[in-house]
């Protein structure tokens, strides 16, 4: 919904009824993620929930949700008879979730929207099947929740669900109980979190630091790039970037919130910069910590930063040299291989050709989210 947002928050404030269709579970190669959402009003359609497979039938479809105000959840397959019906050539499967949204039929939206733009963490639950009413919703945030999906129980056990996928930013489906019962499964909430974006901290400002923020920005992350040089930290040399920090590597990044989202990228190469920045990183939580660098001067970083007191298991959290082995060379190509090593740890890739594999193509990823 995040790429509809301003369109359909115009439509909501207008006082329009529209269609929103929201892809909420996957099988297989689906070609959008859970979450993607198009939005219809009349003959107007924003967004996109297969990248073009079955955008006619899910406009058609929500045209006929918004005249008969009554929720639906539909599957979209490959047709046995013929991979061109509607449907997805590419094998997949997509069960996707068209309502009607208005002001009476979504009140916090707006409340929601702000949030979004604020970069509060905010998520949306809303029941797919089961003994509850397809479409009825619960607005969660960190320390409130609005709306009801029926049932105290359920909207306990569905708050603090999403308060802690709400701090890893995952979207996806969660099966209770008619009551909240946890260990059943006869009712499906749909959950779209909508998290402040992961944060990037590139250290050393070079010329690679310049490309690996372009990169990052591109992957979705809010960059920051943090040198003690004054002279070559400047917003002119990382326009990309959302922050230019001029400040000691560590004592930045001693002052700064990491989580387990964030990804440190450190490519000073300088054992005055890199050791003692290492050393405070590999004692954070977060998700990736990579260093720049031959493999001697690896060798020789380890054991620098074991001197400083680091354990084997800490140090093994290092990811150095950085980024996958892609032959790399220029700074733009080395960008593209650490983004290639960031999107094999979030996901679980193997990092081989896809031609040397067989199977699915789109993995679960490691939280099988």
């Amino acid at each position: 919904m995040r790429d509809v947002l301003s369109q359909i928050l115009r439509w909501w404030e207008a006082g329009e009824t529209f269609g929103l269709a929201t892809v909420v579970d996957t099988f297989r190669s689906a070609p959008r993620p859970p979450g993607a959402s198009m939005a219809v009003l009349g003959e107007e359609a924003e967004g996109s929930v297969s990248g073009g497979c079955v955008e006619g039938a899910v406009y058609e479809l929500a045209r006929e949700v918004v005249s008969s105000g009554t929720p639906v959840l539909q599957r979209y397959g490959v047709s046995d008879d013929d991979a061109f019906s509607v449907g997805l050539t590419c094998g997949g499967i997509l069960d996707i979730l068209v309502e009607p949204v208005s002001k009476e039929t979504f009140p916090e939206l707006g409340a929601v929207a702000a949030s979004v733009l604020r970069r509060e963490p905010v998520a949306v639950a809303t029941v797919l099947s089961g003994p509850g009413v397809i479409g009825t919703r619960r607005v969660i945030w960190p320390d409130r929740s609005s709306g009801s999906l029926g049932v105290t129980r359920l909207d306990d056990a569905v708050d603090d669900d999403v308060r802690g996928m709400l701090a890893q930013g995952l979207t996806g489906v969660r099966r209770y109980g008619a009551r909240g019962q946890r260990r059943l499964d006869e009712l499906s909430v749909f959950v779209q979190s909508f998290a402040p974006p992961p944060r990037m901290l590139v250290f050393g400002a070079i010329d690679f630091a310049a490309a690996v923020a372009r990169v990052g920005k591109f992957l979705g992350y809010h960059v920051v790039v943090c040198d003690a040089r004054p002279v070559f930290t400047t917003a002119k040399r990382f326009p990309e970037a959302d922050e230019v920090i001029v400040k000691w590597p560590h004592d930045y990044l001693t002052s700064t919130v990491v989580d387990e989202r964030t990804a440190i990228c450190v490519l000073t190469h300088d054992p005055k910069f890199d050791v003692p920045l290492l050393e405070v990183a590999l004692r954070t939580s977060a998700g990736y910590v990579g260093a720049m660098g031959s493999r001697r001067t690896h060798e020789d970083r380890l054991a620098r930063l074991a001197q400083a007191g680091l354990g084997e298991a800490e140090l093994k959290r290092l990811r150095s040299p950085i980024g996958l082995d892609l032959g790399a060379r220029t700074p733009e190509e080395t960008a593209i291989s650490i983004a290639a090593e960031l999107i094999q740890l979030r996901w679980g890739g193997s990092g081989r050709p896809l031609t040397d594999g067989s199977g699915r193509i789109h993995g679960e990823g490691p939280g099988g989210a």
